[in-house]
């Protein structure tokens, strides 16, 4: 063991160049992005890290100092992935903005962040006008992503990377230090910010290498559909260059068709997205059987809200293995629902009842389920709010806001109710504020849109608490029909009576064309909430 205080492994930080120096090895594997006019622009990895060292020499000759915070308002595609891997380079921390939010709320954001340096697209440049008069950014640079020229009165960032050293060694860096940012989609209250280190960053990138995680490795091709400004991208801009995988950049078409085409063309087989993303992928690939044909064993990890039965089912009958994964802007990585070997015998209903679950953590995360009396027994049926820590989980928000977040014994309070069954698999019953109570007793609202989905003239669904004068509450749903399609209360309220108690179901039903998402994609329920707070029950 050697002298007693003697070191017994490397003091060897893991910080996000640790990422550049590993893409190196896999210089001629190669990135694809499409650009806002659908052509496509193919590079590699190789001269992605050549212009990451670049922009990273760039900025601090710029003047940039360590944690000064560069933002960016792009879409998904070469240049974004550069400051992925060049900011955090220079010791400055990437704080991707939500091109999603209200003009309004990304004022706030930048002016919250401090952000001295703005990389933007082109074409967001109309949404840019909008608050720019509202903060202090110093420098802007345009990303030409349209091919014009860049208008008078901003940089070039083609010019800021051509200004800097395509071979700059990184500087020493702490691997406790910020290396990115992220604000919460801010459903209630103002966003908060949530900064993730370098070491958190290359541990959650690591967990999705795992192979009972995304297990994504050097064998795959990653279409990476989740926004670069949201959540880091899930990780998959770390990930895809940490594991050798071919990456995939859809640019600003996240429409059905266009990541349809860019699944079959660019044999894609591993992605990732919300439930309604993936939603209209695959009632496409449904309605136009053959048209693109999908790589075999293509692997989509879907999070952000809880996917319905319907869409799993669908998925695995065009030969899609859907992983069901939990996470959060606070949590990247988190927990994720497989069919582990010993399920492959089971009933379809039962393998079912098992991917419906959020699952169990990924290696490192901890997770446990606390009700207002203490931890709950894992019986699958009792209900307390999900508690998470680990390596990659945030500590506390930008600035020291909502300290409450976190409990004295250091978990992250996520403000999901879940239940957890004697093999450890968590399933999230709702959000706290999501919960119906009515008469004195509990209604999982996300229970009730799940299987709402599965009937075959339902396209999408929302469930909320509306005041009642009897009961406090009462259980609204709101009903997208398929195309074509004429459900009715009657039909619904039937189909739902075989898997519910009577009390549990709606007392009204209303049919729209569409449900209000938030910034993210998820079913927007604070809006319908407001909606519908004054309806007059019959």
């Amino acid at each position: 063991m050697g002298n007693p205080g003697q070191p017994v492994s490397m003091d060897f930080p893991l910080t996000t160049p640790r990422i550049l120096d590993r893409a190196r090895v896999y210089a001629d594997v190669g990135v694809v992005c499409r650009r806002p006019d659908r052509s496509l622009v193919r590079t590699t990895y190789g001269e992605v890290v050549r212009r990451a060292r670049a922009l990273a020499s760039a900025l601090r000759n710029l003047g940039v100092r360590p944690q000064d915070r560069v933002a960016t308002l792009c879409w998904n595609h070469r240049e974004h992935l550069e400051c992925y891997l060049g900011v955090p380079a220079s010791g400055a921390v990437l704080h991707t903005l939500n091109l999603r939010l209200h003009p309004e709320e990304l004022a706030y954001i930048v002016e919250h962040a401090q952000d001295r340096v703005l990389v933007v697209d082109d074409v967001l440049l109309p949404l840019f006008e909008t608050f720019r008069e509202r903060v202090r950014v110093e420098r802007i640079f345009v990303v030409p992503t349209s091919g014009k020229p860049v208008p008078p009165g901003y940089d070039s960032y083609e010019e800021l990377v051509g200004s800097g050293d395509p071979d700059f060694a990184p500087p020493e860096l702490s691997e406790t230090s910020p290396a990115m940012m992220c604000y919460t989609s801010g459903t209630t209250g103002r966003p908060k910010g949530v900064a993730y280190s370098h070491r958190a960053l290359v541990l959650a990138a690591l967990a999705t290498l795992v192979a009972d995680s995304f297990a994504i490795s050097c064998a795959d091709t990653v279409l990476a559909t989740v926004p670069m400004f949201h959540v880091a991208g899930w990780v998959l801009p770390f990930s895809a260059p940490l594991a050798g995988a071919r990456l995939v950049l859809p640019g600003p078409h996240l429409d059905p068709r266009s990541l349809a085409e860019l699944l079959s063309a660019e044999r894609a087989t591993f992605s990732a997205g919300v439930p309604t993303v993936w939603l209209g992928v695959v009632q496409l690939l449904e309605r136009e059987p053959g048209r693109w044909p999908l790589a075999p064993g293509l692997r989509v990890a879907l999070g952000g809200s809880a996917p319905p039965e319907a869409l799993l089912r669908a998925m695995r009958r065009l030969g899609i293995r859907p992983v069901h994964g939990w996470g959060m802007t606070e949590v990247l990585v988190g927990i994720q629902s497989h069919l582990r070997p010993w399920m492959e015998g089971w009933p379809e209903e039962r393998q079912y009842e098992a991917l419906t679950k959020q699952g169990t953590p990924v290696p490192l995360l901890e997770a446990r389920v606390v009700s207002e009396v203490g931890e709950v027994a894992p019986d699958g049926r009792t209900p307390g709010e999900l508690q998470v820590r680990g390596p990659w989980v945030a500590a506390g928000y930008h600035r020291g806001e909502a300290p409450d977040s976190w409990t004295p014994d250091g978990w992250f309070r996520t403000g999901d109710v879940a239940v957890v069954d004697p093999a450890g698999q968590i399933r999230i019953v709702d959000r706290t504020k999501d919960l119906i109570k009515s008469g004195g007793e509990w209604i999982s609202s996300v229970d009730l849109e799940n299987a709402l989905m599965a009937h075959p003239k339902v396209q999408e669904a929302a469930v909320v608490a509306v005041p009642h004068p009897q009961w406090m509450e009462r259980p609204l749903a709101v009903v997208v029909p398929r195309p074509g399609q004429t459900p009715t209360p009657e039909e619904l309220r039937a189909f739902l009576g075989q898997r519910f108690p009577k009390w549990w179901l709606p007392d009204a039903f209303v049919f729209a064309t569409e449900i209000p998402k938030t910034s993210t994609g998820k079913l927007a329920k604070a809006v319908l909430r407001e909606r519908y707070r004054t309806w007059s029950w019959r």
